[in-house]
């Protein structure tokens, strides 16, 4: 709604007296552009002229270059004075126009006049409607010549909207946006909220058949005349100029952009009921600006119900009647409306947008309504003010209002001169909006928007507040243009507003710092997604940074800020500590005064780190936390648990913070070594203490005890208190592991305690027994387990009866006074085994740690715990003991079987030994008592005493002598066995046989004696009892006579027939039949079995193995051969196995005797096998019997081979070798087909190696000449002839010299043995034997043959055998348009490329014949191109070889068309030139040359393709080619350079043109190219800039005149840079001097040289005066100066101030009539002279004379003469006083310069130097004081 305010609906009537009328009609006629201008109002009332085309005061640009210059000087010509006026507002009524008068705001337009002037009536008063309606017609008729006449510019209108249809649909426009913003540009009446409603309806109340429409309601003035107009124009928006006034449309398009959305607008406002059509109109054939009259539809009813008829309809209605692809994207925009929008409009206050259905719940947007409310209660600065805006937002769907507070801080900021825009000139000041959301913030969506421009973008910059600005946006309105200076300029000062608005939240409240907290979230601390976002980031982070802002700790109620970096961060475990010490009244008052400030509890929290590490906060130093505990006292000064919590703190951080700190010295440890003495002392202090660690009973129970033992002094413990506090902590285990790190801690059980005191008792007597009372007591007491107390007594030290301290001993006796020991062994055996006898010290009664312990007890815990022993409990010695030689009393037989029954399994062997082979026993032997060894001792029973004695063979028992014992001996019947005593029949049989044994070994037996044993034996299994332990022990004696001599029984044989063949292969030991009887012995079989004879050979083949003579195996009986396979059958023995493999005595039928390895048996299924070759033994048959194949797996045992794969591997051997060897013969081929035939028709399963040998040998002859495996031969068919000609292929040789035609019969073995026998099965031959020749020899029939096994081969496509066709086919074969090419290097051609064959690489389809077409998928498959990427990379590399211009043509057309992009290696170096036919270099071509300077230097492209399809033609140039579009900043380069060298001047235009360029393009490459390139520059002469052109000067006499002064002096030499005239915003003088200055220019006050002239007439002249010396250098003056001086920041010390005050004070001032002048003097280098001027000055300082000369001023001098006095002044005492700090020379000159006109007036200086914020300070005053005293 592109409108002005609401002045602007009057009309107006000017009244003009007949001669100028007529002077202005003739000038009309006279002058065509007044065809193209009217008369109009500005703003100030003022009547201009301007063009009625696009409203402007200018010559428009839309007319033709002669029309323009006439608009000009008609614009120049008409420029009139006020003049009266006359307004009628068509609102009035009749008794009101009567008093118009001559009141005027503006002029009526060109139709009012044109009017008035026809009429020359009073002006008709008319109805609103009607009114409008005429201006409506009036607008039809003249501006568009609808009923009237035509008019002139309708050609230009059409161009204008032609212009405007494309930039409306060119840009992607957010038409909702754009309607809001020019609701907020729309003036409102006072008293009411602004609005904006939207509706949108399914219902077509407009009636042109849209399926819905949007309607929106806006409560404003409404529209008037000059809007009227205005929208009936193209950029004629009556918002132009205003942006000071608060509108904020820009784009340009503003109401227009509705016809995105509509074909036909409809607005109703102040009487106005009009329409625009997209369409052109029928009778101008314009479209969307010309008004069509609204008469029926839609009508007000219609509107009103849409509205609602609870209200009145706002002034003004918009209808849009949506586009039916439009209703989607406008119900989505609507349904996603910010509620946020209002935020930054300073209208708008509601805004609502809903849905008219008849039933709601087929709404399909969701409805919101926005109200906005702003509390004026600010805070206002000079430049910036806050408030708060509180905005709610009631939606769809949800059941609760929406609501959310902003902080708004708005700031303004004069615009920078480096950052103004034409688009923004008539704007002076920035104003920059930050919202800050109090809660939070109402959106709708997953985002929101964090730019404004008045209305959201949709940038989301990830900051926790919102920058409103004015923005430069993007046509879209999505986003802000980030690279536009006018942009970069407002971020640049978002960061110093962001910082002003948070320390206002920050510092000015009252409310607790505990509050602030929220505020310091809306730091940015998330970086955004938008680079030039986080510079505005880190700008706020530096600036932030320096502000006083981070609240302190402060335990007064005071609030205190620093900076970041002067404030720490504490770790928060250490905070807990801290609050709880304030509670337990610690001292914390001076925790800031460690040497920097620590952080507020309420933000020094973990979910703040992000924004305490954004602020740069750090934790404090390590130090900090050692001087807090020390200095606050946290270790004394609170509750134990605290105590423990500080522990547990430091030891959590010790290896990262104070592992290197003074924490060591720190006193934290709190011990005691004695109940109720508490100590405390550091960690370095500790040693060589030992803190332990203990339970309650056991602390309490050892610190008893360590009163006792002294030397347990530096074992201290854990007070009990802190003991208590340390069990509850659950992170004990913690500050354990801390402790024993830094101190020595231990766990101290009392086991420990123990172990500890042990090392310590230093061999003291008393303490060692001491120590046996504390375990005694600690045992009793229950403080030591039973487990604990074994491990403490296993090495405790003892008192021996020698009172020694014993550490190291093996056992321990008893004392002797209590011993039973003495009395069986007497002295103490064990001694050398490192026992010990305690002392007698042991059994005193003494008392220990308030406790006493008696005899027996403690005797009691050394036995038990010490193993003190006594028979029988101690382990017997390993030693003999001499009382066991003799014989032992009753008691000690007892007491020693006692000893033995109590350690039985400790008996050592020596010990054992006596008590076995000692005579100490009593035994009888027939009535006769006797004392034997108790191993030649029996104890009997009545059962077998007598039969034993019945049939004993002369042997006597030892019986014990049971009567003298007693029964008491019958406990110890295990004992006696163990001391050897005989118990059992068993034993005694046993006993009797080694008794006979016994006799062998001197002499042998008889034969009687045997029969006597045999005979035994038989008696024992006749009393049936058993005679196995008597067999046992005579069965293995070498007693028994054989063939083989005395022996054993076991393994002797019993001779019989069945062992006769058994005789002939082996030599058994057989009993000697001869010596014994043959009868005899076979009387006693069952005998000789139990004794272990073999009686028969069923089952005993192991002892014919066994004694198998290995000489009697080569010539073998059948029997015996027989006996021997069965012998392998039941035992397989290897010994056997070998012998008959190493022998050679098998009987073969036709081969002799040969070993098992070399014969075999066959099988008449496999024979045909055996015939190829007349070499294979068989086995006889015959001679051996039929039995003889029952022993297959025996013989296959010793190597006979039986199987078909015996004869198969050994057939193999004998083919292998003939194969080798050349051995085989066309016959031998037809052999093996022939029996591989049978054998695959057997049951037998082919062999895999058979197979595979007859697969892979070399046997079938090719007619290459040679032999080839099968899998290499290929057998031949018609489908193999044309490939002859291109590969050697492996045919086998079916000539009549070889296999002849029969060897086809065999086609299916051949086959399958792996022949090749048809083509699409051998491409494996025809890839290894591919062998292209020369391509003129290959025919066509070859080729496509080649071509047809690409179509087997692409079955498996991604086989290596593919890859490598792939590479032999790879060279040039096939003939193309362009010559024979490579598959890779060919096309297939299509003639939808609009290309004809001969244009590329195309083949030859001629040449080849139709049948090409069907392999066009194979040709592909081999890299024949076929699309259009593959034919511009060929036709790309292709298009050099052409010159004619046609096809290069079409070339670049198929190129451009496909939209090529070449390869980054790809060499595209040269461009066609049509006109010139050749080709050049692509470096030296370019689209454009915009400024017309290149023509000669460049191939400029636009000036040889003048094709309609040129833009896509250069656009491809471009992107593939890389042509530059214009010339580069390296191209003006050069073209300087050659002006350099040819020129001596330029035209103005040249140098515009040129310097535009490179100031527009002034980037830091260009910076450096330029500094390099530029030796000559354009210089500003008066008598050299004519029209001849402009000069050159060499650089170095070329400067900047940035002393104006200065330059002055000089100006009428050509030595400073040339400027246009006039400038220009493209060329602007700032621009230029900054780029001369990065070129090397230098400044005029820099190089120009002062001399001082002489003063010698001066001084002549001279006279002191002491008035003007008050008056120029008084105290005033000087406590300036002083103040100035004593600015901390220029660190000028107080004894400097002092030399130069008293220099000031000093100084002699001299007036002089005469003038003071100074001469400058400027060298010019390349020319080698000096340009000379001399300049005025009325002041001089002579430093070392200590005299200032100053001219005489005269009192009635002008003010220039003053301002030039009191500069010169200033500036002779500034670099008099600062001659040795240069850089503050220029500050303080403008100090002294204000004093001096201000007469130096203490008031007024007073102020200036507080505005400047200079102090004196106490002993400056003095200084002044003093020094003008003196004077």
């Amino acid at each position: 709604m592109e409108k002005i305010d609401r002045k602007n609906v009057t009309s107006n009537i000017k009244q003009e007296k007949s001669s100028q009328r007529s002077s202005t009609r003739h000038h009309q006629k006279q002058d065509p552009a007044w065809n193209y201008v009217c008369e109009t109002v500005d703003l100030r009332g003022k009547k201009v002229i301007v063009c009625d085309f696009c409203g402007t005061r200018r010559a428009c640009p839309n007319v033709s270059s002669k029309v323009q210059q006439s608009m000009r000087k008609s614009l120049e010509d008409n420029e009139e004075k006020p003049k009266e006026i006359v307004v009628v507002d068509l609102e009035m009524q009749d008794d009101e126009v009567d008093h118009v008068g001559q009141r005027s705001h503006q002029s009526c337009t060109s139709s009012t006049r044109k009017r008035k002037r026809e009429t020359k009536t009073k002006p008709r008063i008319v109805t609103m409607a009607e009114s409008a309606k005429q201006h409506i017609d009036r607008i039809r008729k003249t501006k568009f010549s609808i009923g009237g006449a035509e008019n002139p510019l309708t050609e230009d209108l059409h161009q204008a909207v032609k212009n405007l249809s494309a930039e409306l649909y060119a840009k992607d426009v957010h038409f909702l946006m754009e309607l809001i913003q020019n609701a907020e540009d729309n003036e409102y009446p006072e008293g009411i909220d602004p609005s904006l409603e939207f509706v949108i309806t399914s219902e077509d109340i407009t009636c042109t058949g849209a399926p819905a429409t949007l309607l929106i309601f806006n409560n404003e003035k409404g529209f008037s005349e000059r809007n009227i107009e205005s929208i009936c124009s193209v950029g004629r928006s009556t918002k132009k100029g205003n942006r000071k006034r608060g509108y904020i449309g820009e784009k340009g398009i503003g109401f227009k952009s509705v016809f995105l959305i509509t074909s036909q607008p409809y607005i109703f406002s102040n009487g106005y009921q009009i329409r625009f059509n997209e369409a052109p109109c029928s009778h101008c054939s314009l479209g969307y600006i010309v008004p069509e009259w609204v008469e029926q539809h839609p009508s007000l009813v219609d509107i009103q119900r849409m509205h609602g008829s609870g209200s009145s309809l706002p002034k003004t209605t918009i209808i849009l009647p949506l586009k039916s692809d439009k209703i989607k994207p406008v119900k989505e925009q609507l349904s996603n409306v910010h509620p946020e929008v209002l935020l930054f409009l300073s209208k708008i206050k509601r805004l609502s947008i809903r849905e008219y259905c008849q039933d709601p719940r087929l709404s399909t947007v969701n409805s919101i309504g926005i109200v906005s409310e702003t509390n004026f209660v600010t805070r206002k600065s000079i430049d910036a003010e806050s408030y708060t805006i509180h905005l709610s937002a009631s939606e769809k769907g949800r059941n609760s209002e929406q609501e959310c507070s902003y902080y708004m801080w708005r700031q303004k900021f004069p615009v920078k001169h480096e950052h103004r825009v034409d688009r923004r000139s008539e704007v002076d000041d920035w104003v920059i909006t930050l919202a800050f959301p109090f809660g939070e913030r109402l959106g709708r969506g997953n985002s929101s928007p964090g730019i404004y421009a008045f209305l959201p973008t949709e940038m989301v910059t990830n900051f926790p507040f919102i920058i409103q600005a004015d923005f430069i946006l993007a046509s879209s309105r999505e986003t802000i243009l980030l690279d536009d200076i006018w942009n970069q300029g407002i971020l640049s000062c978002v960061s110093t507003a962001f910082v002003n608005a948070f320390t206002s939240l920050v510092k000015k409240t009252e409310a607790p710092v505990s509050s602030l907290v929220p505020t310091f979230r809306f730091l940015p601390v998330k970086q955004s997604s938008y680079p030039q976002l986080n510079v505005v980031r880190e700008s706020i982070r530096g600036k932030v940074s320096a502000e006083e802002i981070v609240p302190s700790i402060s335990h007064l109620g005071q609030k205190f800020f620093h900076r970041p970096c002067e404030v720490g961060r504490l770790i928060p475990a250490f905070w807990d500590i801290l609050e709880k010490a304030r509670e337990e009244g610690a001292s914390l008052q001076n925790i800031s005064s460690h040497g920097i400030y620590i952080l507020d509890s309420s933000f020094d929290r973990t979910e703040y780190d992000n924004v305490l590490e954004f602020l740069g906060l750090k934790q404090v130093g390590n130090e900090w936390y050692v001087k807090c505990i020390q200095g606050c006292n946290l270790v004394t000064t609170v509750s134990e648990g605290t105590y423990v919590e500080v522990l547990l703190f430091i030891a959590e951080n010790w290896q990262s913070r104070f592992q290197n700190t003074n924490m060591a010295k720190v006193p934290l440890i709190k011990y005691v070594v004695q109940k109720g003495v508490g100590s405390l002392s550091s960690l370095a202090g500790f040693s060589p203490r030992t803190l332990c660690l203990s339970t309650e009973k056991n602390q309490a129970w050892l610190l008893d005890w360590n009163d006792e033992f002294r030397c347990m002094y530096n074992f201290g413990f854990m007070p009990q208190t802190t003991r208590t506090a340390f069990k509850a902590c659950s992170k004990k285990e913690t500050i354990v592991n801390w402790l024993k790190e830094n101190i020595k801690v231990v766990n101290l059980s009392i086991s420990d305690y123990a172990k500890r005191l042990r090392e310590n008792l230093n061999g003291d007597k008393r303490l060692v027994v001491a120590y046996a009372h504390f375990l005694h007591h600690s045992i009793s007491k229950d403080v030591l387990s039973e487990e604990e107390a074994v491990k403490c007594c296993k090495d405790m030290p003892l008192v021996d009866n020698y009172k020694n301290v014993n550490t190291n001993r093996n056992g321990v006796l008893v004392p002797a006074s209590v011993g039973k020991w003495v009395s069986l062994v007497g002295s103490n055996p064990w001694r050398h085994n490192g026992y010990i006898e305690l002392s007698e010290e042991y059994l005193s009664f003494d008392r220990f740690a308030g406790l006493r312990s008696n005899k027996s007890d403690l005797l009691e815990f050394l036995k038990y715990y010490v193993k003190a022993g006594d028979i029988p409990d101690i382990e017997p010695p390993n030693a003999a003991i001499p009382a066991l030689s003799g014989s032992l009393k009753k008691e000690n037989v007892l007491l020693l079987l006692e000893w033995i029954k109590w350690n039985r399994r400790a008996l050592g062997s020596n010990f054992l030994g006596s008590v076995r082979g000692g005579s100490w026993l009593r035994t009888t032997m027939n009535g006769i008592s006797d004392y034997r060894p108790p191993c030649q001792s029996f104890y009997h029973t009545s059962s077998w005493g007598s039969i034993l004695q019945n049939g004993s063979i002369l042997v006597d028992i030892p019986l014990v002598d049971r009567s003298f014992y007693g029964k008491e001996i019958e406990n110890y019947k295990d004992e006696l066995k163990t001391a050897g005593v005989m118990f059992e029949f068993s034993e005694a049989c046993t006993f009797v046989g080694n008794h006979l044994m016994s006799l062998t070994e001197t002499s042998t037996l008889s034969s009687a004696n045997v029969f006597s044993i045999l005979k035994f034996i038989r008696y024992l299994r006749e009393k049936r009892l058993p005679p196995d332990d008597f067999i046992d022990a005579v069965k293995y004696g070498q007693w028994l006579k054989t063939t083989s001599g005395y022996r054993s029984p076991d393994g002797a044989v019993l001779f019989s027939q069945e062992w006769k063949a058994a005789s002939l292969i082996s030599d058994i030991p057989f009993i000697d039949r001869d010596f014994y009887g043959e009868v005899s012995l076979n009387g006693f079989k069952e005998e000789l079995k139990l004794l272990g004879v073999v009686v028969e050979l069923p089952n005993n083949h192991s002892l014919v193995v066994s004694h198998l003579n290995t000489s009697k195996l080569n010539y073998l009986t059948p029997d015996a051969m027989l006996l021997v396979l069965e012998c392998l059958r039941h035992l397989s023995p290897q010994k056997l196995i070998n012998a008959l493999r190493n022998s050679q005595g098998f009987r073969t039928k036709k081969n002799g005797f040969k070993s098992p390895a070399e014969c075999f048996i066959p099988d008449p299924e496999w024979s045909c096998l055996l015939s190829v070759f007349d070499c294979f033994p068989l086995m006889d048959d015959d001679f051996y019997g039929s039995r003889i194949f029952s022993y297959k797996e025996e013989l296959k045992q010793i190597g006979v081979k039986l199987q078909f794969e015996d004869a198969v591997r050994e057939f193999l051997r004998t083919f292998k070798q003939k194969a080798t060897s050349s051995g085989l013969t066309r016959s031998t081929a037809s052999s093996l087909l022939s029996c591989y035939r049978k054998l695959m028709d057997s049951s037998h399963k082919m062999p895999a190696e058979l197979m595979s040998s007859l697969k892979d040998f070399q046997w079938l002859h090719t007619k290459l000449g040679d032999f080839r495996a099968p899998k290499d031969c290929i057998l031949f068919d018609s489908d193999w002839e044309h490939l002859r000609l291109i590969a050697n292929l492996p045919f086998i040789d079916d000539s009549s010299n070889w296999y002849g035609k029969s060897i086809h019969d065999y086609k299916k073995e051949l086959k399958d043995l792996g022949v090749t026998v048809e083509l699409k099965e051998g491409m494996s031959h025809v890839v290894s034997s591919l062998s292209l020749p020369d391509p003129s020899r290959i025919t066509p029939a070859s080729a496509l043959s080649l071509v047809k096994c690409i179509s087997f081969l692409l079955k498996d496509r991604f086989s290596d055998l593919f890859k490598n066709f792939l590479e032999k086919v790879s060279g040039k074969w096939l003939k193309t348009h362009a010559g024979y090419r490579s598959p890779s290097e060919c096309l297939l051609f299509d003639s939808s490329w609009k290309l004809e064959p001969r244009d590329g690489p195309f083949i030859n389809e001629e040449y080849y014949g139709t049948e090409l077409k069907s392999f066009r998928q194979e040709l592909i498959n081999i890299g024949v191109g076929h699309d259009s990427a593959k034919a511009c990379q060929l036709l790309a590399s292709h298009v050099y070889a052409h010159s004619d211009s046609d096809s290069i043509s079409r070339i670049y057309g198929f190129l451009s068309e496909a939209k090529w992009k070449p390869e980054e290696d790809a060499s595209l170096d040269r461009i066609w030139i049509p006109s010139d036919e050749k080709w050049v270099d692509v470096s030296s071509c370019v689209l454009y040359d915009n400024d017309k300077l290149f023509g000669s230097k460049l191939n400029v492209l636009e000036n040889y393709y003048k094709d309609q399809d040129v833009v896509k033609l250069f656009a491809f140039f471009s992107s593939v080619f890389k042509v530059r579009v214009n010339p580069s900043i390296e191209d003006y380069c050069g073209l300087w350079k050659y002006w350099e060298r040819t020129k001596d001047s330029l035209s103005n235009d040249e140098c515009c043109a040129f310097w535009s360029f490179v100031v527009e393009h002034n980037t830091f490459r260009a910076k450096k190219l330029l500094s390099e390139s530029f030796s000559r520059l354009p210089v500003h002469a008066l008598d050299c800039n004519t029209d001849e052109g402009v000069m050159l000067a060499n650089i170095s006499d070329v400067f900047i005149a940035d002393d104006l002064l200065i330059k002055d002096l000089f100006i009428n030499s050509p030595v400073f840079v040339w400027y246009p005239t006039p400038s220009t915003p493209a060329l602007s003088r700032t621009k230029l001097v900054e780029l001369y200055r990065q070129i090397g220019v230098k400044e005029i006050s820099k190089c120009v040289t002062i001399t001082e002239a002489e003063l010698s007439g001066v001084k002549n002249e001279q006279q002191e005066v002491g008035e003007s010396k008050n008056n120029l250098i008084g105290p005033a003056l000087v406590k300036l100066i002083l103040g100035f001086l004593s600015d901390p920041s220029l660190k000028v010390e107080a004894e400097e101030r002092s030399r130069i005050i008293k220099s000031l004070v000093d100084l002699d001032v001299k007036e002089t009539l005469e003038a003071i002048t100074t001469e400058y003097t400027l060298n010019l280098p390349s020319k080698g002279e000096k340009l000379m001027a001399k300049a005025k000055r009325m002041i001089r300082w002579e430093r070392e004379e200590g005299v200032v000369y100053a001219e005489k001023l005269e009192k009635a001098c002008g003010k220039r003469k003053v301002l030039e006095y009191a500069t010169c002044f200033a500036e002779v005492i500034a670099k008099g006083v600062m001659w040795e700090r240069e850089d503050l020379i220029g500050r303080l000159s403008e100090l002294v310069k204000m004093a001096y006109l201000v007469d130096l007036d203490e008031e007024a200086l007073e102020f200036l130097m507080k505005s400047k914020n200079l102090q004196v300070y106490e002993e400056d005053e003095k200084l002044i004081s003093d020094e003008f005293s003196l004077k």
